[in-house]
């Protein structure tokens, strides 16, 4: 048996640490978490501004521009978390996949210069 083919060592650890290191973020995860937590955030920011109004407080009204069917109310708030966890889910959907592709883009750069590092003097050995 050749001996180049076994792997008895015990794998790489600074590879294993890249790999955890780099390993992409699960899209769907973090839409879902993204998404959760901006629902709840547009839920509490709509009942604290019905529970306690203030003339200096921004106006949220203008959320209604941009989520369909939103009020300052009760029935509003509802609305507005459905809205604000559709959009963080969409949201965090695409920050994952952004990143994901910039790392693996990067990744694959590195990988071909090093190649490319390694084979420099091709010429000189022949």
């Amino acid at each position: 048996m050749a001996t180049h083919l076994r792997r008895d060592s015990a794998p790489d650890p600074v590879e294993a640490l890249l790999t955890q290191a780099f390993a992409p973020i699960h899209k769907r995860a973090l839409g879902v978490a993204v998404g959760v937590t901006a629902s709840a955030g547009m839920f509490l920011l709509t009942l604290f501004h019905l529970l306690r109004p203030s003339p200096q407080a921004a106006s949220i009204e203008l959320l209604a521009q941009y989520f369909y069917g939103y009020r300052v109310s009760l029935a509003g708030a509802f609305i507005g978390a459905w809205w604000g966890g559709l959009t963080g889910f969409i949201a965090g959907w695409f920050i994952a996949f952004a990143r994901n592709l910039a790392v693996a883009t990067w990744l694959r750069f590195v990988k071909a210069k090093a190649e490319l590092f390694g084979v420099r003097d091709f010429l000189d050995h022949i």
